[in-house]
């Protein structure tokens, strides 16, 4: 199974830990495509590569998966135009919010969730997330 794993980098790292945690954790269901997000050496200015080539690499990636997570608890404009691309095709995703932390999660994100290919779970911790990951690979699409 391939897994396109979307977590903040330009918009802020502050979850850098938390995206560390979620990749090591996928890498149990499949091959991460975007295990980068999960470096916690990675920093808020993103890659050396181009912003063209990150978005064609990122995208071919995106059309190559089989599902999405993405941690989006810290606002992003990327996370967001990932899960909207992912969304038109038809890919079954999964939204990790973190309700601690303060936020609200976009109406467009949440809104969205329709329960089977979208699902929208929150979570307290590394544990919660455990689990949320867990069920939602045990369960298999329509």
């Amino acid at each position: 199974m391939k897994i396109y794993f979307c977590g903040s980098i330009r918009g802020g790292r502050d979850d850098a830990c938390v995206y560390e945690h979620v990749v090591k954790t996928l890498g149990k269901f499949g091959k991460v495509l975007t295990e980068h997000v999960g470096d916690s050496e990675l920093t808020d200015t993103g890659e050396e590569s181009q912003d063209v080539a990150i978005h064609d690499r990122d995208m071919e990636w995106l059309r190559q998966a089989d599902v999405v997570v993405a941690e989006v608890t810290q606002p992003s404009l990327g996370v967001g135009y990932e899960l909207g691309h992912a969304y038109l095709m038809r890919k079954r995703m999964l939204c990790l919010f973190r309700p601690s932390a303060g936020r609200t999660l976009s109406a467009m994100i949440r809104g969205a969730a329709d329960g089977e290919r979208m699902l929208v779970m929150d979570y307290n911790g590394e544990d919660d997330v455990d689990n949320i990951l867990d069920n939602f690979f045990k369960i298999k699409p329509h």
